[in-house]
């Protein structure tokens, strides 16, 4: 079941989504954190933020809207009060999402966590929809997505991993850009940009208008956009969108992701983690395949694609 990610021994492919999952160590009583392929944190600045007013959930068919604005405790914060307790789970694979309204912030935040231990890997956040500044505005740009993934490559030695933002025209052309400026690996998607409105009030349920669409809603057009990122690039990809079933994670796999993020499916059962990671093994056994990872990429689109 393991899996190698930008040099990193997983051992399997199902990692907790960023935003979905606390700082891992809310989660240490109703799922065992070292049996996880690993979990990315909640995104991490430079200074706590409190994110936005409510409604910041709306729920909508087969998915949900969220606006929570990056609501985290700031990195100094994040290292006395978290990390330090994560080191009882030293078998963890703690992923740290990073974000930053400007290049800036997100090199002080990447300095700062640079110095801490039990960190596996960065996770940039350049796709968050529901922020005014920062944010999506990096992974919508080419020539701003370039620039910051260059300058925090030459900041840190540990893998970089580029989350990318489902928002833009090509998500070919990004994955390449993120890799061309130094990025080990790439997760996607983060959620679309979406809204909701109340008919009888005629007024945006959402408090920030609008917000980020995630859950199977979105799963086909994810599958789609992992699948032309993995032709894209030679570096791992990340798949993530709508997971709620061993064979979603296949699905993904196939397509050309080595491991998978699953974020909604803990608001309905916070252990959907690591029960996906045991039905896969389920899956894999029943269907006689040795290694997942020889899973990925493995989609078969017949004699004229090839």
């Amino acid at each position: 079941m393991t899996v190698q990610l930008a040099g990193i021994e997983l051992a399997n492919p199902i990692l907790a989504a960023s935003g979905t999952f606390g700082y891992g160590i809310e989660f240490e009583e109703i799922v065992s954190l070292e049996e996880l392929g690993g979990f990315c944190t909640k995104g991490i600045s430079l200074y706590a933020m409190a994110g936005h007013l409510p409604v910041r959930i709306v729920t909508t068919a087969s998915g949900m809207l969220n606006a929570i604005g990056l609501q985290n405790i700031g990195v100094d914060a994040f290292i006395e009060n978290k990390l330090s307790e994560l080191k009882r789970y030293p078998k963890a694979k703690v992923f740290v999402n990073v974000f930053g309204y400007t290049v800036a912030d997100y090199l002080a935040v990447i300095e700062k966590l640079n110095a801490a231990e039990g960190i596996a890997a960065y996770e940039l956040n350049v796709s968050c929809p529901n922020v005014h500044a920062g944010g999506m505005a990096f992974g919508a740009d080419p020539g701003s997505l370039e620039y910051l993934v260059g300058r925090a490559r030459a900041v840190t030695s540990r893998p970089l991993i580029v989350k990318l933002s489902p928002n833009v025209t090509s998500i070919a052309h990004m994955a390449r850009v993120a890799a061309e400026a130094g990025a080990d690996a790439i997760s996607l998607v983060n959620t679309f940009l979406a809204m909701a409105i109340d008919p009888e009030t005629r007024k945006p349920r959402l408090s920030n208008v609008t917000g980020g669409l995630s859950g199977p809603a979105i799963k086909p057009i994810a599958l789609r956009m992992v699948y032309e990122a993995a032709r894209a690039v030679r570096i791992p990809v990340i798949g993530m969108g709508g997971i709620t079933t061993a064979e979603d994670v296949v699905e993904f796999m196939l397509a050309g992701a080595t491991a998978v993020q699953v974020g909604t499916a803990s608001y309905a059962d916070p252990r959907a983690t690591e029960r996906l990671a045991k039905q896969l093994a389920s899956w894999c056994k029943e269907n006689k395949v040795e290694k997942v990872a020889s899973l990925t990429g493995g989609l078969d689109v017949g004699s004229e694609e090839k």
